[in-house]
């Protein structure tokens, strides 16, 4: 498969509740409690974006916390002090990993958005996935999903997207580039968050704005995530965009017919 060449800033008041946080970022005992570039621990992570410095102490966050410590769960990285980004989600393996990681968002005092089909946010129980979060987009318009949540973003003053690219719990080929073509159009970072099952952690590594070279961008992707984090690890989709494999193809047209 064509996957496998791939394989081998605000202040403090702007986030109530929440303080900047400029030094090392480490867990109990000093093990330090955040991941790199290149996915690996480290004290801190060098993106040039200041991070939350501490949980939030609100019910919901409390809450959250004494369930994930229920099932043995640990914080890691903290997310970054922003009001917008979009939120690579991943791996996504099992049916559990959006339990998972709403938790750990709300864990933050983050309110995090994602987007379902416009049917779930309709009826008696619509209010359920609008409580938690679902932005409704209409699937009988894909050509415009992008469009619109640009236009989401700059309608909102605060909007944290979140976005599993992998698109279903089976290995596929390609990850699906929304949360990419989203991020170019609406000109915010990209935050490549993780659930680590192996070492019951998750969080937020690395945030990065997109140059809009997909190869480019998806290199750094690449070096982030683990497929062995994931719950099923052989389920996991390695980080690559069909777009990536068009455009390589594209130019290696182009030498032959120059030749």
């Amino acid at each position: 498969m064509a996957s496998d060449r791939f394989e081998n800033l605000m202040t403090d008041s702007d986030t109530p509740g929440h303080t900047r946080n400029d030094g090392p970022d480490e867990g109990p005992l000093g093990v330090p409690r955040t991941r790199d570039f290149d996915g690996m621990p480290a004290e801190r992570v060098d993106d040039g974006y200041q991070r939350i410095a501490s949980p939030a102490q609100d019910f919901r966050a409390r809450l959250a916390r004494f369930v994930l410590a229920l099932f043995r769960w640990k914080l890691g990285g903290p997310p970054p002090l922003l009001k917008k980004y979009v939120i690579v989600a991943a791996p996504h393996t099992t049916w559990a990993d959006g339990v998972w990681m709403l938790a750990f968002a709300w864990s933050w005092g983050l309110n995090v958005r994602w987007m379902g089909k416009a049917s779930l946010a309709r009826g008696p129980l619509g209010w359920i996935p609008r409580r938690l979060g679902i932005i409704p987009v209409e699937r009988s318009a894909p050509h415009k999903l992008v469009a619109n949540m640009a236009e989401q973003f700059a309608r909102h003053d605060e909007l944290l997207l979140s976005t599993p690219p992998e698109g279903t719990r089976d290995r596929r080929e390609f990850w699906k580039s929304g949360f990419y073509q989203i991020a170019l159009a609406a000109r915010v970072p990209i935050c490549l968050s993780y659930l680590d099952y192996a070492a019951r952690e998750a969080g937020f590594g690395p945030c990065f704005m997109p140059c809009g070279e997909a190869s480019a961008d998806m290199d750094r992707v690449r070096a982030f995530y683990k497929a062995s984090w994931g719950k099923n690890p052989a389920l996991f989709t390695p980080p690559l965009l069909r777009e990536e494999v068009a455009s390589s193809d594209s130019r290696a047209g182009k030498a032959v017919a120059q030749d």
